[in-house]
């Protein structure tokens, strides 16, 4: 499988926040992101991403789901609420067939258990640009 293309253009860098109490994680993704040419932040307390949310629209999201504070399911329904453009990718070490229903209900783009590949992740951040440049496409066409 052919990884993500790493020629990104200027209005190709994709605006993403990280949330993860494991700073090793969000670290780990935010370097191979970066190599990508995306804009990347990460917060590893949950409230802190949330004030953040609350003041910028990301095109990206990802969120573990069991920490401290809020959980990511609800990271997930506030930011669908605020920003239903954005696309939700769950992570988690946790990962039930439940949990995975209930994230898609909720609008989750995508659910990752851990561990997983930094390449797979960045295959997921590619699939999630490309919905985001037809749903940009679509309504540039629409307007």
């Amino acid at each position: 499988m052919a990884g993500p293309d790493l020629n990104v253009s200027k209005e190709d860098e994709l605006e993403i926040l990280i949330l993860d109490d494991e700073s090793i994680v969000g670290q780990r993704l935010k370097t191979a992101l970066e190599k990508d040419g995306h804009h990347v932040e990460v917060f590893i307390r949950s409230r802190l991403a949330a004030a953040r949310l609350e003041q910028k629209e990301f095109d990206i999201l990802i969120t573990d789901i069991l920490m401290e504070e809020l959980d990511g399911m609800q990271i997930l329904e506030k930011v669908m609420s605020k920003s239903p453009r954005t696309k939700v990718i769950v992570i988690t070490g946790y990962a039930t067939m439940d949990l995975a229903r209930e994230s898609s209900l909720k609008g989750a783009f995508d659910f990752i258990a851990k561990p997983f590949r930094v390449g797979t992740m960045r295959d997921k951040v590619a699939q999630a640009a490309k919905v985001l440049e037809k749903e940009r496409a679509a309504s540039a066409q629409a307007n």
